[in-house]
């Protein structure tokens, strides 16, 4: 019988040896797991560690012969440095890539193996494309940026730093400021408006290019829709429009030894190589604008005549005398009835029209015309509405002309691409030219656009400001003696452009704000100006201040055109009138032949005719930031006074290699030195001359 087995009693149960294999291997496979866990663990950290820590935050993704483009992880932006880093040309924060809370990629080539392209895509965001440009025999090195949204509605938006680096260029606004570093701009659409009606906005000479004083240069492409913001001594920005269209943010950044190598070659590519000199003649003989506040054409004709007579009795030689378009359009209407008959005064007028022509007389014209006038309702009747900025409207698609304000009036808008539109009006100059004589015609209001306006697409001929480069175009085909009102990829027709109204006061919107807007039109290639009337025009009230306007006179008597809406006569103190001779004559005899000059250098090189300090020191950081002086060319400077009260200022001479000699004393003085209180009487202008050996 087989022996039977005793049962256990112990409460721990008996178990075979196979049970007890089974239980050793779970232990040990959880031991595995937890191991696998910490492993896991130690790599994930490890991961992190590599990519927050020991990864690079730096990464060259091009680099050219001098210059290359760094990928700043942490911080989300570009920099272009030396390539031995110690210089930074640029910094931009290409805050289009995500919110700060998105994880920063490790940013891949995606241009494989090429050396001269970098390409790389945020998902679900945008896309880039760099493109490094080194030409032949150039000291830049320029670097070709295209942002491209992956979907509609995504805003593009790169900033640049004002760390370090003073900014100038782009577009003329209220109150200048030479640097723009202390502007401070809301974000908005990057186009030519006129100051009266929209202070806050940009003026009326506007270019997409900036220029950086460490030696960048950024050109904006002229064609995609733009918007740009200026925050105060930290950044400006570019941005386009979130809307139904991949719209790209497209722009070059071009970096050179310093702030002057660097503007001579983006000169290039931002005007056509043959630059055609305007009308020099308009520099000689000042601007009087007439002050009439008349109902007819006869009244204009007997003010004229007034006007004409106190110039020749004060001594104040020949000038133009100007006529606002209201002026323009009663003069018009008057001899135009003295051509056909119609009124009981034509003896009058057959003896006064031959006095009109004799004078040197400027009128005004615009592209609008009033809805009251009789051309505008004869184009209704006659089917030729299409020769204003119209929309079709109605079952039968007829042109309704968009309506807008002018000058407080209700108005339409020449239809600048109609070619028969253009016709008409250019016979209307014609028209005007054999009855008046006049030497120059101002045509004005190319700022404002209907459509914008009133929300409405414009046609693709009317983006932007594209109605001012037609103007422009329209004035060009008038003769050379047009001068236009505002002014954007034009700065190579031979035009004047006459500069924005300013204030009858010494803040940055009147006085002070003369030698920035000189500087800044300059830099943009804009040296043909007519510079606001002496003592300020935005208030049609003359001016009072007595020391106002000899100040700012000491100024303009230096720029190319002398012009006055306060005639000198209007004050009671002799001194204003004697100073107005006295400067009329400074202007004709020593600023005249030095502007002729550096506009034959202008024609050949780019180079401006009026120029900032740092242009002869360019790596002077004293020089970034003066706002009070200006050369004319290389071998003149002049350091006016700008603030009331004051009879002496302190002035900076550059460049430690040149001497310059005082005009009014002959005194002698070493390069890179600045002269502390130096005296300026009422009616001086300290004026250097550099020496030559």
């Amino acid at each position: 019988m087989p022996h039977a087995r005793t049962r256990n009693p112990s409460p721990i149960p008996e178990v075979t040896w196979d049970t007890g294999l089974k239980e050793m291997n779970e232990t040990w496979k959880g031991a595995i797991a937890c191991l696998g866990v910490a492993v896991f663990f130690v790599m994930t950290i490890g991961i992190i560690y590599w990519q927050v820590v020991d990864q690079p935050n730096k990464n060259w993704i091009l680099k050219g012969g001098f210059s290359g483009l760094i990928w700043e992880r942490r911080a989300n932006s570009l920099l272009i440095q030396t390539l031995s880093e110690d210089k930074t040309f640029v910094e931009i924060d290409v805050g289009n890539v995500g919110t700060p809370d998105m994880e920063v990629p490790f940013v891949r080539n995606l241009c494989w193996l090429n050396k001269t392209e970098f390409c790389y895509t945020w998902d679900s965001v945008a896309e880039v494309k760099i493109s490094l440009e080194i030409a032949d025999e150039s000291e830049t090195e320029c670097y070709s940026m295209t942002w491209t949204p992956v979907h509609c509605h995504v805003e593009l938006k790169d900033c640049f730093s004002m760390a370090n680096v003073s900014w100038y260029g782009g577009a003329s606004v209220h109150t200048p400021s030479w640097p723009i570093n202390d502007m401070d701009v809301s974000m908005q659409s990057f186009r030519v408006s006129d100051l009266r009606d929209n202070p806050s906005g940009f003026g009326s000479v506007l270019e997409r290019y900036f220029l950086g004083s460490s030696g960048v240069a950024v050109l904006v492409a002229p064609h995609i829709p733009l918007y740009v913001g200026v925050q105060s001594r930290q950044q400006f920005c570019l941005q386009t429009a979130p809307g139904m269209e991949r719209m790209p943010l497209q722009y070059t950044v071009c970096v050179g030894q310093n702030i002057k190598t660097v503007h001579q070659e983006a000169v290039q590519q931002l005007s056509v190589p043959f630059r055609e000199l305007p009308n020099m003649n308009v520099l000689r003989l000042p601007f009087w604008k007439l002050p009439a506040n008349v109902d007819s054409g006869v009244k204009v004709e007997r003010e004229l005549r007034t006007f004409s007579n106190r110039l020749k009795r004060h001594h104040l030689g020949e000038g133009v005398i100007g006529l606002d378009e209201h002026s323009t359009s009663l003069l018009s209407n008057m001899d135009h009835d003295y051509l056909n008959g119609r009124r009981r005064t034509l003896k009058r007028q057959t003896r006064d029209l031959p006095f009109v022509k004799l004078l040197n007389i400027s009128v005004t014209l615009s592209p609008y015309l009033s809805v009251d006038t009789q051309q505008f309702q004869t184009s209704v009747q006659d089917g030729t509405q299409d020769y204003w900025l119209s929309l079709p409207s109605g079952p039968q698609a007829r042109l309704v002309p968009l309506l807008t304000l002018w000058r407080g009036k209700y108005c339409v808008k020449l239809n600048i691409t109609n070619p028969e539109a253009i016709n008409w009006f250019l016979e209307r100059v014609g028209s005007l030219h054999s009855r008046l004589g006049m030497e120059y015609v101002i045509l004005e209001g190319g700022e404002g656009n209907p459509f914008k306006e009133q929300a409405l697409r414009p046609p693709p001929a009317l983006t932007g400001d594209e109605y001012v480069g037609l103007l422009a175009d329209l004035a060009e085909r008038i003769g050379d003696n047009a001068i236009v009102s505002a002014g954007t990829r034009s700065s190579h027709k031979p035009l004047f452009i006459r500069m924005s109204a300013l204030q009858s006061d010494w803040s940055y919107a009147g006085l002070k704000g003369i030698i920035p807007s000189l500087l800044h039109y300059s830099l943009l290639g804009y040296n043909f100006f007519i510079p606001d009337a002496v003592g300020g025009s935005l208030s049609s009230d003359l001016v009072t201040d007595d020391e106002l306007f000899i100040r700012w006179l000491s100024i303009m008597a230096f720029l190319p055109v002398l012009s006055f809406q306060t005639p000198p006569w209007a004050s009671e103190d002799d001194k204003v009138l004697n100073f107005t001779r006295v400067y009329i004559a400074k202007h004709q005899e020593f600023v005249v032949p030095l502007i002729e000059k550096y506009a034959e250098e202008w024609q050949v090189s780019g180079n401006p005719v009026y120029r900032p300090l740092w242009w002869v020191s360019p790596e002077d950081p004293a020089t970034f930031t003066i706002d009070d002086e200006f050369l004319i060319g290389d071998q003149v400077l002049v350091a006016p006074v700008t603030e009331k009260g004051v009879l002496q200022r302190d002035i900076y001479l550059p460049n430690s290699d040149f001497q310059w000699q005082d005009t009014n004393n002959a005194k002698v003085f070493d390069g890179g030195t600045l002269l502390q209180s130096y005296p300026a009487g009422l009616g001086d202008v300290p004026i250097f001359v550099r020496k030559t050996s």
